[in-house]
């Protein structure tokens, strides 16, 4: 038996206990629902209702303070405005659009893509929320950096508590959180992540016959090594690459993506008809409009991260002094994620209909027969998105987890390196093990997450509408 098996069965116990506590479903008409699914829907309906449809009304502005035109010198920050978007996109942007919509579909049908978008656009409101906070309540900490900027939900959980003059258990909860985003970092993040790239590369590089089938640790090394060379520099240098590689990755992945719709143009009108039929059960009844429903609002919680908080990590570090300007900026993330490329990876399944001929739940191998099907070579195309929507996430949650990490154990420059260290070994070891047991305790640890966040961010609802009326007067005056 491997190392790794003996790893994944050691912990098995202990991750299926978590697991049955965090994932706990309820029946509700005849589906079984995540209880902590209620807990996301519930607080982006809020936010949206309560800040009066802001997604809607300050999207354009939200555009503007992209471009720079409200931008002023000598702010506090580290990175641009554009930057801290792509760095956040680059931690949300993964195998979640590719994957993670084609689970969706195979499961709940094509009207569970409807039920994503809907969900994508309710979760704006709760980023927004969420990167504003995590703005007002970032702090200086480190001794030897006085520049370096610490924020995020482990700060403004603690605020939100100091509030109410209960600051004990204001670091309780945001010790809780930055624990629980250690662990997702190293297995949701590092050994998720490069898992499924290095499998993917496998199979267009010729499956049990490829030179690296049985290389992963060869892969994962190289990865390590990819990863290092941009993380060692911290959100400065995460933040240049992101930049970059975030543009670029989303543009190959949606021209890709509309020139299969282009050659299946005859079938997009009878495809947004299959969506609308079967995002409300015109055809499966009720049972079908639940299970529709519930895969999308599931799939799209899981790509755009609205709610967990981690966003605001990185947001954190821009330049601004106005927490409610990057708060717009932020609600930008479930915009692009969510609404636009998965979109268009539920419109590549529809319209090419491989969907139908589908064995039960499938990811990433019902997209890339999707995108086959339009050109033969287009999977080589998916495989590099897919390498870069993975290599781009590893990068963003590098950060979230050293930040975390330095919560919990000092502001310090050498405590901050140690986690990467960590964080670099998980990379090897993911490529070359399966570890389904770890990836499920982690993955219970990230959803764990939003436990104290979202009660944080109901502690600070007041805060948060009063500041952004303020913020509204300002920009009117």
């Amino acid at each position: 038996m491997s190392i790794d098996t003996k790893i994944d069965g050691l912990i098995q116990p202990l991750s299926e206990a978590i697991a049955s506590v965090v994932f706990y479903s309820a029946s509700i008409g005849g589906q079984d629902v995540k209880v902590i699914l209620i807990w996301l829907v519930f607080v982006s309906l809020f936010f949206t209702f309560y800040l009066g449809f802001i997604n809607i009304r300050y999207f354009m502005h939200a555009i503007d303070l992209v471009r720079g035109k409200y931008d002023k010198p000598g702010e506090e920050g580290q990175i641009s405005r554009f930057q801290a978007l792509t760095t956040s996109l680059s931690g949300t942007v993964g195998l979640g659009n590719i994957a993670g919509v084609a689970v969706a579909v195979s499961v709940g049908g094509p009207g569970a893509a409807f039920w994503m978008v809907v969900m994508g656009f309710f979760g704006m409101s709760t980023k927004f929320a969420e990167v504003m906070m995590g703005i007002k309540y970032r702090q200086n900490l480190d001794p030897d950096n006085p520049d370096k900027i610490s924020g995020g939900p482990m700060y403004y959980i603690k605020g939100a508590f100091d509030n109410y003059n209960i600051p004990y258990l204001g670091q309780i909860m945001g010790g809780f959180f930055a624990a629980c985003c250690v662990l997702g970092t190293l297995g949701a993040a590092s050994v998720f992540q490069t898992n499924q790239a290095y499998q993917q590369v496998v199979n267009v590089t010729g499956g049990a016959e490829s030179f690296l089938a049985d290389k992963g640790w060869l892969f994962g090394l190289g990865m390590a090594v990819l990863v290092g060379l941009v993380i060692i520099g911290g959100i400065k240098s995460i933040a240049a690459v992101a930049s970059k590689i975030v543009p670029i990755m989303g543009l190959i992945y949606l021209a890709a993506g509309l020139v299969v719709i282009g050659f299946h143009a005859g079938q997009i009108p009878g495809a947004f008809v299959t969506i609308f039929e079967s995002a409300f059960g015109v055809q499966a009844g009720i049972g079908g409009l639940m299970g529709a429903l519930l895969m999308g609002v599931q799939r799209a919680t899981f790509s755009n991260e609205s709610g967990f908080g981690t966003a605001a990590i990185a947001h954190s570090a821009v330049k601004t002094n106005e927490p409610v300007s990057q708060g717009f900026v932020g609600m930008l993330g479930p915009f692009i994620d969510t609404v636009i490329i998965c979109s268009v990876t539920a419109l590549v399944i529809t319209v090419t209909g491989v969907y139908e001929s589908g064995n039960g739940m499938e990811g990433v191998a019902l997209t890339s027969r999707a995108f086959e099907a339009g050109i033969s070579w287009f999977p080589l195309v998916l495989c590099l998105t897919v390498f870069l929507f993975a290599y781009s996430t590893i990068i963003a949650w590098s950060y979230y987890g050293v930040k975390s990490f330095t919560f919990l154990f000092g502001e310090h420059e050498w405590v901050g390196n140690i986690f990467k260290v960590i964080f670099l070994a998980f990379i090897v070891v993911g490529a070359s093990s399966s570890l389904d047991n770890v990836i499920l305790f982690t993955d219970a640890g990230v959803f764990a997450m939003t436990i104290p966040n979202i009660i944080g961010l109901y502690l600070l609802a007041p805060e948060i509408k009063r500041d952004v009326k303020e913020y509204i007067a300002k920009i009117k005056s």
